[in-house]
């Protein structure tokens, strides 16, 4: 499959990658048709998803499957008025359906809009009305029922609502027996690549989500996140720990993972995550490649990993936020596997990776992906040197950048504000070395100025979480009047050292990250609590930690 679309498939080196690697992009691709039905012709029986529970169901899913499945799909959503261009929501958590509704969404030329099941009926509300939603797929949880059934009296262009069971309210479509009384698919006049394809809410660390919107052409700029940066190939079974409304099921559970031949393993579970149930799904199932946000990183190494057999396990990622070079190490210790880092965001694919052929550097997200014409500016515009703090931004030439989105959906103002004098602004503060591993700050906003010195939250928080009290921390910035700002932790303990918590513990921490980092970057400030507010995709809100102390000034 990877030969259709890559005019170079195998490269010897990084240096040999940044040279040979191109993807070649057919002017009507349609993940749909040119992948799923393509690999359904040529080998049915190949297993496309190997999906499980927490109550013990298994389904194997082979492409023929797939094909037929997403076909009557597909045939459904025609019969109800579902067009090209149509807006649809799924909020289907990690249900097989996912897969389903999705490539027969793809098929159709709709919008598909991949929601986390955590959305209440504002939330709900507030992205019908922004994206003009026509149609929400729900799974049957009685609560996200509840939700949409609250939202949809105030939403009018809500035409049609659809649960996959077993629950399925009045006014609701019953979507198995939808697919089993769909008339046959009716011939579909091809998109053009450079279509609408799929829209994705940002999390929202500042502000209200922004809609992004991707083409046809963005299931082909993953390529490099599943064969060159998961290192897939057709004897992979593939685990990425997401929920399907987040950008990263896209990454890690779908496009380039399909693209590259492997099995994609979902495991669906309710409920809080519990580390050691995951270690057991892993090693029962066997899996072979593993990507999760550093959070669960950190939970795992808190276990006897040495009791579970993961000798099937070769290859692990990580992205979605800073990995701290404590748990890489831990990591590695306990299971003999480097975790490789990598960059992107939700108006992205993977930006910066580390590749089979690099050489990991604990805390550093990568090299360059050669997709991405990328730099590194000042607050002119000025590119900077080598360790040096700066914007990351992406440069954009006479084409269309294979990857970065299209626009910001229905606001124009925010589009022009992202990309200026043809450079997309990412809004991350980052730094590169004399190697050309590039190493995440902060968000602008989260830089930290006090006394004449620039603090990046993330080394602070590296620091921090070196010390066995620390389980998780948020480190921002408080307004000082001889400093400036000064800098502020706030910190969830270990279950062990929860009732120790005290002004000596404090001090300990203190003196802790004076001897791990720079002295004048220690928490003048530190604040112990229960949890860390974050947003519905699990990323930590500094904003809002910012906007509660704001309250007590």
């Amino acid at each position: 499959m990877l030969n259709k679309f890559l005019e170079k498939e195998e490269f010897s080196s990084y240096e040999d990658f940044m040279q040979g690697f191109k993807v070649k992009v057919p002017e009507n691709f349609n993940f749909g048709y040119d992948v799923v039905d393509a690999w359904a012709k040529a080998v049915p029986e190949k297993e496309a998803l190997l999906w499980a529970n927490d109550k013990g169901d298994v389904k194997h899913v082979t492409y023929g499957a797939l094909k037929n499945i997403s076909d009557q799909c597909a045939a459904f959503f025609q019969g109800i008025g579902i067009e090209k261009g149509d807006r649809v929501m799924l909020i289907l958590k990690r249900r097989v359906e996912w897969w389903y509704a999705m490539v027969a969404l793809h098929k159709i030329g709709a919008v598909a809009i991949p929601a986390t099941h955590m959305l209440t009926d504002k939330d709900i509300m507030y992205r019908c009305h922004m994206a003009g939603i026509s149609c929400v797929i729900s799974c049957g949880d009685p609560i996200v029922l509840g939700h949409v059934q609250k939202a949809r009296r105030f939403c009018p262009m809500l035409r049609h609502c659809i649960s996959i069971g077993p629950l399925v309210p009045n006014g609701f479509y019953d979507f198995w027996r939808g697919l089993q009384e769909a008339a046959p698919l009716e011939e579909i006049k091809r998109n053009k690549v450079t279509d609408n394809f799929l829209l994705y809410f940002t999390s929202g660390t500042t502000g209200e989500p922004k809609m992004v919107m991707h083409d046809y052409s963005y299931p082909l700029a993953h390529i490099v996140t599943a064969k060159y940066w998961h290192n897939l190939n057709d004897e992979s079974l593939h685990l990425t720990l997401a929920d399907t409304g987040w950008g990263k099921a896209a990454w890690g559970k779908f496009y380039g993972q399909m693209i590259a031949g492997a099995t994609v393993f979902v495991y669906d579970y309710e409920g809080h995550f519990k580390p050691a149930e995951l270690l057991r799904v892993m090693q029962d199932f066997k899996i072979t490649s593993f990507c999760a946000p550093p959070t669960i990183y950190r939970f795992l190494v808190r276990e006897n990993i040495e009791e579970y057999d993961l000798s099937s396990l070769k290859w692990c990622t990580t992205a979605g936020e800073p990995l701290n070079p404590s748990v890489f190490e831990k990591w590695h210790d306990r299971t003999g596997i480097i975790i490789r880092e990598a960059y992107g965001q939700t108006e992205t694919t993977m930006v910066v990776g580390t590749y089979p052929w690099v050489t990991p550097k604990p805390g550093a997200m990568g090299l360059r992906n050669p997709q991405y014409d990328i730099d590194v500016v000042d607050e002119k515009g000025n590119s900077v040197g080598p360790m040096e703090h700066g914007e990351l931004v992406i440069k954009i030439g006479d084409k269309k950048t294979l990857g970065l989105f299209k626009k910001y959906y229905r606001n124009e103002e925010m589009t022009e504000h992202r990309i200026v004098d043809g450079k997309y602004h990412t809004g991350d503060v980052v730094y590169f070395d004399h190697d050309g591993y590039f190493w995440f700050v902060s968000r602008i906003d989260d830089v930290i100025k006090t006394s004449g010195y620039r603090v990046g939250p993330f080394e602070v928080e590296s620091a921090l979480m070196t010390h066995p009290a620390v389980l998780e921390c948020a480190v921002t910035a408080v307004p000082d009047d001889l400093r400036g700002q000064i800098v502020k932790a706030t910190i969830v303990l270990n279950k062990e050292y929860r009732d120790k918590a005290s002004d000596s513990l404090v001090k300990e921490l203190q003196a802790h990250v004076k001897r791990e980092t720079a002295p004048y970057k220690y928490p003048r400030i530190i604040d112990f609590v229960d949890e860390l507010p974050k947003t519905i995709s699990g990323k930590v809100q500094r904003a809002a930690i910012r906007k509660e102390d704001s309250k007590q000034l």
